[in-house]
């Protein structure tokens, strides 16, 4: 019975979280073994992009390498802050600063390493991406990768920053 209840409240937890369309606040931390809380990510005023990845996941890699290679031209134009969310677990959560450092990406990477912020957003399958207006609400997500899904998620950013 009382995995029911937890099962029921859980559930209830998520169609929350999707229903209000904000981060939720649970856990995370930082490369510099911090931590912080998940709703705590975004710039009030700025568009947020927030994705899901790990280590081990190639279209994840490309998928942030891509969005990399652009992301100072889109800050410039738009304000847009990316954090990276690494889903990798305990065990080969060690690896994600030098994985990090190795391809010269300067945005934000926080670890999730238990999955809580992973279960609150309901993420199956890596990569997972979610872009956050400037107020924090969720405007659009996307699953998977391929070559040219950045362009997409650019323009999805315009259209927030234009209204």
């Amino acid at each position: 019975m009382i995995k029911i209840l937890v099962l029921f409240a859980s559930i209830l937890f998520q169609i929350s979280v999707f229903a209000q369309g904000k981060l939720p606040s649970v856990r995370v931390q930082e490369m510099n073994g911090k931590w912080m809380q998940s709703d705590k990510l975004a710039t009030p005023g700025k568009p947020l992009i927030v994705s899901f990845w790990a280590t081990w996941c190639k279209p994840c890699v490309k998928e942030l390498t891509a969005i990399s290679e652009n992301l100072i031209d889109w800050q410039k134009e738009t304000g847009v802050e990316l954090v990276a969310v690494s889903i990798d677990d305990s065990r080969s959560s060690s690896k994600v600063a030098p994985f990090v450092s190795g391809r010269g990406w300067e945005f934000k990477v926080v670890l999730d390493a238990n999955g809580d912020l992973k279960r609150a957003l309901n993420v199956i399958n890596v990569p997972h991406t979610f872009l956050y207006d400037a107020d924090g609400n969720l405007v659009w997500q996307h699953t998977s990768y391929a070559e040219g899904d950045e362009a997409e998620l650019f323009r999805k950013i315009k259209e927030l920053t234009k209204k």
